[in-house]
């Protein structure tokens, strides 16, 4: 399999719990990659492709996927809201609430999917993950055997996406709509 990731964009969150666990259940992983190296350090989780091809030297660094962890308190009901009627305080209830721990894989390429040995199969895992999220979305443009593609998965739904090749994109050209810092009034000599 070949393939290349152009462009990538993510703002996934998962539960931490729910990537330990898919990883665990031993998915189906490209013919690539031949198992996965999970490492937290701090608040960062990565995800590292290992493959067991002879010709990726030991020493050349394989595709990763690295995400923050963050905790977030999640309620069984929905929480009270800040500013709310105080007559209630008297016999209002504890609503149930526990700390989640989230891996949250958002920014662009560089930062989500690191490092370019076997980066199109682990962008195949981060898909596989990001059709398992129930928040956020994850669009890219790939190619896979010299043909361009269109992903988009929102909210775990994978959606319609489409490439567009334009002449000159919008905000390109002849520079009008620029600050002017040398007649700037507001810049002083």
């Amino acid at each position: 399999m070949t393939g290349r990731v152009f462009r990538l964009h993510s703002t996934l969150e998962l539960p931490l719990e729910d990537v330990e666990t898919y990883f665990e259940e031993d998915p189906d992983l490209p013919p690539e990659i031949d198992d996965i190296d999970i490492t937290r350090r701090n608040n960062t989780l990565i995800i590292k492709a290992l493959s067991d091809d002879d010709s990726i030297s030991k020493y050349t660094p394989t595709a990763q996927l690295k995400a923050s962890v963050t905790e977030t308190r999640v309620w069984e009901e929905e929480p009270p809201r800040a500013g709310g009627p105080q007559w209630m305080d008297d016999e209002e209830e504890e609503i149930p609430s526990e700390l989640v721990e989230f891996a949250c894989f958002k920014g662009d390429r560089e930062t989500v999917l690191q490092n370019s040995a076997l980066q199109y199969p682990m962008f195949l895992v981060l898909r596989e993950l990001a059709q398992l999220s129930e928040k956020g979305t994850l669009t890219a443009i790939t190619e896979e055997n010299d043909e361009l593609e269109a992903t988009r998965i929102v909210e775990g739904e994978p959606r319609p996406a489409s490439i567009e090749v334009v002449e000159s994109p919008q905000g390109a050209g002849d520079g009008d709509g620029g600050v002017n810092w040398r007649d700037n009034e507001f810049i002083s000599d």
